[in-house]
């Protein structure tokens, strides 16, 4: 007697041999969520005594290779790179989920409101957010985070400007398209209003490559981040930052302390990678006609 598998049902994206891209997706998510989990329970180990204060160096010898005491290493000023590195990851995280949540928050809203409405304003929104997106992301950040100085909420919004053209720019086209269809005449002749409308009909059915933008649009932000803190124009100098530790470490490359720039810049291409490949597969996951043919 044969046992029978049990059938997925159709839209399930591993129904059947999963295709590179979602095993690349899969990859992506662990990565984001070691990452994630690390950001969260850094403090905590620190309590526990796992990992040292990042900010404090006088206890540690300057400049010795990774060891069993040290994993990483420390730096040319005593810091214990391992501790760091994985506060860096806390860094990066407030950072780039405040800059992805304010572009999101503005360019959203704005896309909705454009496409449905037209017009004058319309117009004018479409040239105010193609003259910001002609403009280098990473220029434009370094502008802004000049103008507003150095702290998580400061770099979050110099590196949020430069995204918002690209949420309105997908939602107000979505609009457009969406606005002419059956159900929202309907919608219209039935009486509903504006908000009703954009609220009710528009809102979810426009929404769908959100997602996929969110997540590179947050590994970018993590590059943008990195440099900043590599200009000297990110964090304040006492908060781990990996782009700022690549910087202070440049100096000791010469005499051969190659681990203060190789972790950090490692774990900053890790993460970076790993929100790329989940957001390639969240593209081919929110595509069914994709997936098909592929």
């Amino acid at each position: 007697m044969t046992i029978s598998k049990r059938k997925l049902p159709k839209f399930w994206p591993f129904a059947d041999r999963p295709s590179l891209s979602m095993q690349l997706m899969a990859v992506g998510l662990a990565i984001t969520l070691f990452f994630v989990l690390i950001a969260i329970f850094a403090s905590t180990f620190q309590g526990w005594g796992w990992l040292q204060n990042p900010t404090v160096s006088l206890t540690n010898p300057q400049g010795e290779a990774p060891s069993w005491n040290h994993w990483f290493g420390t730096s040319s000023e005593g810091y214990d790179v391992f501790s760091r590195t994985l506060f860096g990851s806390q860094a990066a995280l407030q950072v780039v989920i405040l800059a992805t949540a304010f572009s999101l928050v503005i360019g959203v809203p704005l896309g909705l409101v454009s496409g449905y409405l037209g017009g004058r304003l319309d117009r004018v929104l479409l040239f105010v957010m193609d003259t910001i997106y002609t403009l280098p992301g990473l220029l434009l950040s370094m502008t802004l985070a000049f103008v507003v100085g150095r702290g998580v909420l400061n770099a979050a919004i110099a590196i949020s400007i430069s995204y918002i053209p690209q949420y309105y720019r997908v939602v107000r086209n979505h609009t457009v398209s969406v606005k002419t269809e059956l159900f929202i005449e309907a919608a219209q002749a039935m009486g509903a209003d504006t908000w009703t409308v954009l609220s009710r009909y528009l809102f979810l059915n426009v929404i769908q490559s959100v997602p996929v933008l969110f997540t590179l649009n947050a590994a970018d932000a993590i590059l943008t981040l990195g440099g900043l803190g590599f200009l000297g124009l990110g964090l304040p100098t006492e908060v781990p930052e990996w782009g700022q530790d690549i910087k202070m470490a440049l100096s000791a490359l010469s005499r051969g302390i190659w681990w203060t720039t190789f972790f950090p810049g490692f774990a900053l291409t890790l993460m970076v990678v790993g929100l790329s490949l989940l957001g390639e597969g969240l593209s081919e996951f929110v595509n069914p006609g994709l997936r098909e043919r592929k």
